[in-house]
């Protein structure tokens, strides 16, 4: 059997590693230079708690696929938590939280027990902790920690810093970790690289698609292939290889943006924290996500900073491609103006700077990440997907978050007749400083700082 992957996201490199791991013959096809370089992303969301408005069932389902995917690639984790803060301005108490975050726990505890090595958040009982003002004033006297040795010591420095007249209390640590998306990317490439099966096409962009009888005619940078089973892992380009086969589907693209930023007044580590508020409104969710050498990557949920009017589209009945307005295809195809991106950031630092004033003297640190993302379907809320099987051999990733994927792999692998018990042993890096060393290099080469590529937390710390 001869396998074609479409497309070398995370989606598209995770199904190549594991074809390789069964010695299936694969080609994977990426129309760019590196891989899993499409859609940023940063944040493990092991339980959903930056979408207070999807279902309990979602957010259990994120839940479980975030401990998957931190036991296949352990080195991608950042061990840092995220706090949870409601502004005054948001429409839901702290109190409102609580039920799923006590269901979310309550999970955890069952997950571990059926199966310890599942333990990779920490401590069971202590998925989420209360921060309240009493405590927070406590903390805020103490000197904060250079390695924070526990939640305490990673509430220290936002005790001090948090406007605390513009917030609800208490506030709410959880254990949510980052994810450093350029150690998977070099990880990922040197895999592949090493495997046998694998025939890595990076620069190689699929320019048509014929079906056979039952096989698949890719035809790339000139030369025409044959291969039996083909995966469609081409992102918010989903559709335009459906519509080479003939199959229409409903589905949504929308294109965002998180911003990179520079504190050099904060020496500080500090954990993620996310402002909960309404999506598209001027109090939009804001995202605080900390990285080495006072860098720090911003979204703003509302539509002059991580959302853009127009960015979210569907498709027609004519094409299953929802076809993005040009200007955000030339942004994703050749990068953006130093003005936009000089007034995209300011503003999402103004955002953030609401709630921690001395964020004000951030400054803008390098060009945006940014990408468009699918949807399934026409229900933006979605935070769940996997894969779709619409013919025979032919399986369409769908996932929404990067966690997604071992839920998606193991549904290819069962219909390629794999078994796919023995495939799923972790990722590891025998070198790490040659891995952070080329991570760093294909920062350099998208134009981002070479922090981006460095975690936080080096060492798995004692809470875990």
């Amino acid at each position: 059997m001869r396998v074609a992957i479409i497309g070398g996201g995370i989606a598209g490199s995770t199904m190549a590693m594991l074809l390789g791991r069964a010695d299936i013959d694969t080609k994977l096809f990426e129309q760019k230079d590196s891989l899993i370089s499409g859609p940023p992303f940063c944040h493990l969301h092991a339980g959903g708690n930056l979408y207070p408005d999807i279902s309990d069932k979602q957010c259990v389902t994120l839940l479980q696929q975030s401990i998957d995917f931190a036991k296949l690639y352990p080195f991608s984790i950042d061990y840092r938590p995220t706090v949870i803060v409601a502004p005054k301005s948001c429409q839901k108490s702290i109190s409102e939280f609580l039920p799923r975050l006590n269901l979310l726990e309550s999970e955890y505890q069952k997950i571990v027990k059926d199966d310890p090595s599942s333990k990779v958040l920490g401590d069971s009982s202590n998925y989420y902790r209360l921060y309240d003002e009493e405590k927070l004033k406590q903390l805020s006297k103490k000197k904060s920690e250079k390695i924070p040795q526990n939640l305490d010591d990673w509430m220290i420095e936002p005790s001090k810093i948090i406007d605390f007249s513009q917030v609800q209390t208490p506030l709410i640590m959880v254990k949510e970790y980052g994810i450093n998306l350029f150690l998977l990317s070099a990880a990922l490439e040197i895999e592949l690289d090493k495997q046998k099966s694998i025939d890595l096409a990076l620069n190689s962009k699929v320019e048509d698609i014929k079906k056979q009888g039952d096989k698949f005619i890719i035809y790339s940078n000139g030369k025409e292939e044959e291969f039996d089973y083909l995966i469609n892992a081409s992102g918010f380009r989903t559709g335009i290889i459906d519509d080479l086969l003939g199959i229409h589907e409903k589905r949504m693209v929308e294109f965002k943006a998180a911003y990179v930023s520079r504190w050099d007044e904060c020496n500080t580590l500090l954990p993620e924290i996310i402002f909960h508020g309404k999506r598209g409104t001027q109090n939009g969710m804001g995202q605080f996500t900390p990285y080495p050498q006072s860098h720090f990557q911003l979204h703003g949920m509302s539509k002059n900073i991580t959302l853009f009017e127009d960015g979210l589209v569907k498709n027609q009945s004519s094409s299953s491609y929802p076809a993005l307005p040009q200007k955000f295809i030339k942004k994703i195809d050749s990068g953006w103006s130093s003005d936009l991106v000089e007034f995209r950031t300011k503003k999402a630092i103004d955002h953030i700077s609401r709630y921690i004033p001395s964020f004000k003297s951030a400054k803008v640190a390098s060009k945006p990440l940014y990408g468009a993302q699918q949807i399934p379907g026409y229900d933006p809320s979605l935070r769940v997907a996997e894969v779709s099987f619409p013919m025979k051999n032919y399986a369409r990733c769908e996932i929404v978050k990067v966690s997604s994927v071992v839920d998606m792999a193991k549904s290819i692998l069962d219909d390629l007749d794999i078994d796919s018990k023995r495939l799923f042993s972790p990722l590891q890096s025998s070198d790490m400083q040659s891995l952070e060393e080329l991570a760093r290099k294909i920062a350099q080469k998208r134009e981002y700082p070479k922090a981006l590529a460095t975690k936080l937390i080096e060492q798995k710390p004692s809470y875990i």
